[in-house]
């Protein structure tokens, strides 16, 4: 066996993610190991911290996204953006919580978000949850792909945007380029299942365009706070919302509202990552 393969091997069994391994010549996906029970590859995402790039999948565990740098900095930034626009509601019944990278599964596949949002909300009728039990969805699922294929985060949003689970999600892909240049075209689309569902059981895109700094031709672009917005409708982030028991006053929101992402803040975010002479 060549030493590549035993140093990709030790991400399986040790968490050690070794330059040695030459993942730079590795194809996604990429099977890391085979005949693993949904138990065992929970208990070794959550002892070596893995996010966003394994999945489990009919006894396999699949790498789809490999640790990098602009990956790691968009999911904070969108996730920055979505608490920045929900600030005004912390401390109140209404509050929008972050669940992350939290492990979501069913029957045949086991999946985590690169970041998730919801307000509190009732348990759901087993084993329909997002824990193969009765724990609720998320309403908010971010997906963010460098090396991830855009084949594979549309799979990723039909698990998602499935009937009964989240309710909006947003995808960002950001084209790789070598190591230590700074990523220059960054895409976003937006999806909602209150937009229908489209042939085929598709849900519909709500919005897309390109944010980074050059587009697929070259062209130059130059974006300025507030050009590119996402905006998330308040009815679809509070879906389901659990209301309190009375006498408590039930939670009012507003049907109207908009909870808007600038996407300005998550390129220049990308882009000072890099800002370091």
């Amino acid at each position: 066996m060549p030493d590549c393969f035993f140093y990709r091997n030790l991400w399986w069994n040790k968490g050690e993610f070794s330059e040695k391994a030459k993942w730079e010549e590795v194809t996604l996906p990429y099977v890391l190991a085979t005949d693993v029970t949904i138990e065992e590859y929970e208990q070794r995402t959550e002892k070596f911290n893995i996010h966003g790039c394994w999945e489990w999948s009919d006894g396999k565990v699949i790498i789809y996204e490999l640790p990098s740098m602009p990956h790691e900095v968009c999911i904070s930034a969108v996730s920055g953006e979505i608490s920045n626009a929900c600030r005004h509601v912390r401390g109140t019944p209404a509050q929008i919580y972050g669940f992350g990278a939290t492990r979501t599964c069913d029957r045949n596949r086991g999946k985590k978000a690169d970041a998730s949002f919801r307000p509190v909300k009732p348990a759901v009728t087993a084993p329909n949850g997002s824990d193969g039990n009765d724990f609720p969805w998320p309403n908010l699922v971010v997906e963010v792909a460098y090396s991830e294929t855009l084949d594979h985060v549309e799979e990723s949003l039909r698990y998602w945007l499935s009937p009964g689970r989240a309710h909006d999600c947003i995808i960002v892909k950001i084209d790789p380029v070598p190591q230590g240049q700074v990523p220059v075209r960054m895409r976003a689309w937006h999806y909602c299942i209150s937009a229908g569902r489209g042939t085929r059981n598709i849900v519909p895109l709500v919005n897309e365009f390109e944010f980074g700094t050059r587009d697929d031709t070259g062209a130059q672009l130059n974006i300025t706070q507030g050009t590119y917005i996402i905006n998330i409708s308040s009815r679809c982030l509070y879906h389901d919302l659990k209301q309190p028991t009375p006498p408590s006053p039930p939670i009012q929101i507003s049907q109207n509202a908009t909870i808007p992402l600038d996407f300005y803040f998550v390129q220049r975010a990308i882009i000072q990552a890099y800002n370091i002479y």
